[in-house]
């Protein structure tokens, strides 16, 4: 169950009235347009964060990990995304969690979605035996599109993930990742939220939103300097407190 104390949809999608709303706790769902939910959310001050040296040894892993950022709707859009989406969301968290149907939504009808960015994440990665004809046999689209098994040139191949956000002015929302799961590649999860953690202090945003506290296995959100947490009323920045919370939260 997604905790949340109060849920309200909001109809003015200006700038103002959403960073004010995200600042009172609230954050955008997936249910529908303006849906919003106030939750035990977790922010980074971008004016007081910086790198540890843990999130350097994860960056250092990632380096080949490079992020683009495009407008939703996503105009390279094909069916290998959603896919990718429902069998990530249906093995971290079991099936129908997130349809392929919500995720396509969100990435593609701006009338339906609450988002407005799509980071896109490459990693090209070497492999010892190309196929024969390689890039050739592909067209550059294709090989953008396919999130899995594209086939680039040099005896490369490129593996894509994805992160559904939103982003004003003064916020970015990291909000829904997802990518291969049969890609080992170690600490992936926590490469991608970092390289759009660097992005968002890059871009001068005020806060990067990381979405919500709710049981012990979202400690690993508790790394960042700069960390807050809404407690319902305000924003905290004591983690040993939320600790004891989520340890109490084992599922």
């Amino acid at each position: 169950m997604y905790l949340k104390w109060e849920e309200k949809t909001i109809d003015d999608f200006s700038e103002k009235n959403i960073e004010s709303t995200y600042n009172n706790g609230y954050v955008f769902t997936r249910v529908g347009k303006g849906v919003m939910n106030q939750t035990r959310s977790l922010r980074i001050d971008l004016g007081k964060f910086e790198l540890s040296s843990e999130n350097k040894r994860v960056l250092k892993k990632a380096e080949d990990l490079e992020l683009a950022v495009h407008p939703i709707p996503y105009q390279n859009y094909d069916w290998n995304i959603h896919k990718m989406g429902k069998d990530f969301y249906a093995k971290k968290f079991g099936d129908k969690t997130f349809s392929a149907r919500k995720i396509k939504e969100l990435i593609t009808d701006e009338k339906k979605s609450n988002f407005n960015r799509l980071f896109v994440y490459t990693i090209p990665t070497v492999i010892p035996n190309p196929p024969a004809g390689g890039e050739e046999s592909l067209s550059k689209k294709q090989t953008d599109r396919d999130p899995s098994s594209a086939k680039a040139s040099l005896g490369m191949t490129k593996y894509v993930d994805y992160c559904i956000c939103l982003e004003t002015k003064n916020i970015l929302h990291y909000c829904y990742p997802f990518y291969n799961l049969n890609v080992k590649i170690p600490n992936l999860g926590m490469g991608m939220m970092l390289k759009a953690v660097v992005w968002a202090e890059k871009n001068n945003k005020k806060y990067i939103y990381l979405g919500s506290a709710q049981r012990q296995t979202d400690t690993y959100k508790l790394q960042f300097a700069g960390l807050e947490w809404f407690d319902g009323k305000e924003w905290k920045k004591n983690l040993n407190e939320l600790k004891k919370i989520l340890a109490k939260n084992m599922g």
